[in-house]
């Protein structure tokens, strides 16, 4: 009886382990997939509005990956360095 006490909760601490290993790098994953697609949806809003005034933002594997891991914030960079240096 004692040894299967002993055995269950070295199996649920053993769980909670694991489960605290791999918690981290899911969020980061889920934050990192909500900001690129928040991100994409903004770029794509931008291309569609822009196009009726000839101001488009180019999807290339640079803009991609800046709106990938910044997000919005990604889109505002691209948007400030196609209007002032481009």
């Amino acid at each position: 009886m004692l040894e299967t006490l002993i055995m269950f909760g070295t199996g649920i601490l053993m769980v909670w382990v694991i489960c605290k290993i791999f918690a981290w790098p899911l969020r980061i994953l889920f934050k990192l997939v909500i900001n690129a697609v928040m991100g994409a949806a903004t770029l794509l809003i931008i291309n569609i509005i822009g196009s009726a005034a000839g101001f488009t933002l180019p999807i290339t594997a640079l803009t991609a990956l800046l709106v990938g891991l910044l997000g919005v914030p990604g889109v505002v960079l691209i948007a400030l360095w196609m209007l002032f240096l481009m």
